[in-house]
C-alpha cells in the first residue's frame, strides 16, 4: 500500500442529494480508507519465516533479561529499552520478576545510583505499580533545598529525571520542582548536544513517555536506539521485525473495518456527519496494539465511528429538541421495531444501522463465551444519547451555563467511558464482569481521562475560529463566569490537566483497583487525547499529527537495515 494514496484526502466538500436538496457537510473530510484495501498481505511462507526469526531473537533477549551477571544499571537500561521499543508483551513474566527483584533490593538499602539510573529505577517501578517514594531525589538537592547546579550539565540525567516526573501523584512537591528544573535545563541543552540526544530531548519536551501512545513512541525510538553505539543488535532486530509483523496485522484489520464501512454506504446515507473510520481505528491501536486484541480494535473502531455520527446526529441534522427526545427514547428501548414516526429518515436509518452492528458484535462475543459484554456496550451508548440530549436542551433553551453545569455533562459525553468499554470487548481472561462494572462506576482514572479529554478538546478548539452552530466551550464559560482572559483560563485548565494525570497515576499504585490491562485503557485513552488534541481538534479537523501518525503506523514498514 502506498502511504500517499491512503492519506490523500477527498474533496474538501461532502455533498449529497437528500429529499431533492443538495446537502453540504460542514465537516472536513476524514482520511480516505480506500487505500488501505490495496496493500499486499504477507503470504504464509514469509509470515512463518518472520515468526521463526522472531522466536529465535526472543530467546536471545530473554537470556539477557534473566541474566544476573550484568548488574543493576545494565538491567534497568535493558528493561527500559525493551519497553520503549514496543516488545514488552513478549516478556511479561521475565519483566515482572526482574522488577520485583529490583524493588526488593531497594528496601532497606541506601542507593548509590547517579541521577540517570535513580530516575530510571523510580520511573520503571512506578510504572509497574510499586509505591517507591519520591524522597529518593532529596539527595540531589543542595543545602538551600534546590537541585544541585552541577546537575544542569548532566543532560542524560536531566532527561531521565524529567521522564520520571510525569509519574508523580498529588502532593509530590519534589517532583513538581524537578519538572521545572529539568524542563528549563533541557531547553537550554538541546542546542548543545548532537543526535540522537537532540531527538530524544525534543520528543520528550513535546510529549514525554507517559503521555505518548506506545506504538508511536516505539516507532520514533527505533532510529534513536539504533544510532546509539551501545545498542543490542538482537533486541533492535526483534523490535523491527515484530513492529512490521504486527503492522501487517493492523493493516489487515484496517482493511476489514474500512471495507465494512464502505459496504454500509454511511457517507452517502449521512452526508452531514463526520466519517472517521480510519481515525477511529488509529485511536483503537492507541488503546492497545498487541496482536491478541484484534477483535477489540476492530469492533471498537466500528462502534466509535458510529458513536461519532451519533454525536453529529444530535448536533448537525437540524432536528428539533422534541425529535431528539424521541431519538433518545429509542436508545432507551433498544428495539429495532421501535416506532420513530416523525423523525428524519436519516435518524431512522442510523438507528437501525447501529442496532444491527451491535447485534453482529453480540453474536461474535457469544461465540467467545462473552455475550454479557454486549450489555455494557448498549448501556454506554444509551448514556451517550442521554448526555447529548441534555446538551441539545441547553442549545434549544439558549442557556448560559456555569462551569458547575457544563463540566459534569460534557466530561461524561467526551466518550471516555464508552471507548474504554468498547476496547474491553473480547479481553477474555483480563477483563471480567466486575471490570465492566468498575468502568461504568466512573472510577478515578476513567473520570480523569474524561475530564482530560474535555479540557484538551476545548483548549485545542480555542485555537480555531468557531463555526456556525459550535457551542460554548469550557474556555468561553470560564472566561465569562470569572472575568478572566483567554490566557488565564487556559493556565487554569492546564493545571487541571496535570491533576488528571496524577489521578491516573494514583490508580496504578498498588493495591490497584482493577487488573492492569483494564487500567491501561483510560491511560491510553488520555495518551490518544494528548496526541490528537494538544495543538487543536485533530479529530474534527484531521490535523497533520493524525495524518503523520497514521502514516507511521500503517504506511511503510520499518527499514530493517
Amino acid at each position: 500500500m502506498s502511504s500517499q494514496s491512503a492519506l490523500s484526502p477527498p474533496s474538501q466538500t461532502t455533498m449529497s442529494e437528500t429529499a431533492g436538496l443538495t446537502v453540504t457537510s460542514c465537516f472536513q473530510p476524514g482520511i480516505c480508507g480506500d487505500g488501505f484495501n490495496k496493500f499486499e498481505s504477507l503470504d504464509n511462507i514469509t509470515r512463518a519465516h518472520v515468526e521463526e526469526k522472531i522466536d529465535q531473537l526472543k530467546v536471545m533477549v530473554r537470556g539477557l533479561l534473566t541474566s544476573t551477571a550484568s548488574g543493576l544499571s545494565h538491567q534497568l537500561k535493558l528493561i527500559d529499552d525493551i519497553q520503549r521499543l514496543g516488545v514488552p508483551y513478549h516478556f511479561q513474566t521475565e519483566l515482572g520478576k526482574a522488577l520485583e527483584n529490583i524493588h526488593a533490593q531497594l528496601i532497606g538499602h541506601d542507593s548509590d545510583l547517579d541521577l540517570y539510573y535513580e530516575s530510571l529505577r523510580f520511573r520503571l517501578l512506578r510504572q509497574h505499580g510499586y509505591n517507591i517514594s519520591s524522597d529518593i531525589f532529596s539527595k540531589f538537592k543542595d543545602a538551600q533545598g534546590s537541585f544541585q547546579k552541577s546537575l544542569s550539565t548532566d543532560v542524560l540525567g536531566l532527561l531521565s529525571l524529567y521522564e520520571a516526573t510525569h509519574f508523580r501523584v498529588h502532593g509530590e512537591e519534589i517532583l513538581e520542582e524537578a519538572l521545572v528544573f529539568t524542563t528549563k535545563n533541557l531547553e537550554l541543552a538541546i542546542s548543545q548536544v548532537s543526535y540522537p540526544l537532540t531527538a530524544q530531548i525534543s520528543e520528550a519536551l513535546e510529549r514525554p513517555l507517559r503521555k505518548c501512545p506506545e506504538r508511536i513512541s516505539a516507532r520514533k525510538y527505533m532510529p534513536i536506539y539504533q544510532a546509539r553505539t551501545t545498542h543490542n543488535e538482537a533486541l533492535l532486530k526483534l523490535a523491527k521485525l515484530d513492529f512490521n509483523l504486527v503492522q501487517y496485522l493492523h493493516k489487515e484489520e484496517l482493511s476489514e473495518v474500512t471495507g465494512w464501512w464502505k459496504e454500509q454506504e454511511f457517507e452517502k446515507k449521512f452526508p452531514l456527519a463526520r466519517h472517521r473510520i480510519v481515525e477511529c481505528y488509529f485511536w483503537m491501536v492507541g488503546m492497545y496494539y498487541e496482536p491478541q486484541y484484534s477483535f477489540g480494535r476492530k469492533t471498537g473502531a466500528k462502534l466509535c465511528a458510529l458513536a461519532t455520527m451519533l454525536d453529529d446526529a444530535f448536533d448537525s441534522y437540524g432536528a428539533t429538541y422534541e425529535e431528539l427526545k424521541i431519538f433518545r427514547e429509542a436508545f432507551d428501548r433498544w428495539d429495532i421495531n421501535f416506532c420513530m414516526d416523525g423523525l428524519p429518515t436519516n435518524m431512522k436509518i442510523y438507528y437501525h444501522a447501529l442496532l444491527s452492528a451491535m447485534k453482529e458484535i453480540e453474536e461474535d462475543l457469544e461465540k467467545q463465551g462473552l455475550a454479557y459484554q454486549a450489555h455494557y456496550g448498549k448501556q454506554v451508548l444509551k448514556n451517550q444519547a442521554r448526555d447529548y440530549l441534555i446538551e441539545a436542551k441547553w442549545v434549544s433553551e439558549g442557556r448560559t451555563l456555569t462551569m458547575e453545569e457544563y463540566m459534569p455533562v460534557r466530561a461524561r459525553s467526551s466518550g471516555a467511558c464508552m471507548t474504554v468499554v468498547f476496547a474491553a470487548f473480547g479481553m477474555s481472561g483480563n477483563v471480567t464482569k466486575e471490570s465492566f462494572d468498575w468502568i461504568l462506576q466512573w472510577p478515578k482514572s476513567v473520570w480523569a481521562a474524561a475530564v482530560h479529554f474535555r479540557l484538551m478538546d476545548d483548549i485545542g478548539g480555542s485555537n480555531v475560529e468557531k463555526e456556525p452552530g459550535d457551542s460554548a466551550s469550557c474556555i468561553d464559560i470560564y472566561m465569562k463566569q470569572y472575568g478572566v482572559s483567554l490566557e488565564e483560563a487556559i493556565d487554569v485548565f492546564n493545571k487541571q490537566i496535570a491533576d488528571c494525570w496524577k489521578d491516573i497515576n494514583e490508580d496504578f499504585i498498588r493495591p490497584i483497583p482493577a487488573p492492569v490491562p483494564v487500567l491501561m485503557l483510560p491511560l491510553n485513552f488520555s495518551r490518544n487525547a494528548d496526541l490528537i488534541y494538544k495543538e487543536n481538534d485533530g479529530f474534527k479537523h484531521v490535523g497533520k499529527v493524525v495524518k503523520h501518525g497514521i502514516d507511521a503506523l500503517f504506511g511503510d514498514p520499518v527499514p530493517l537495515e
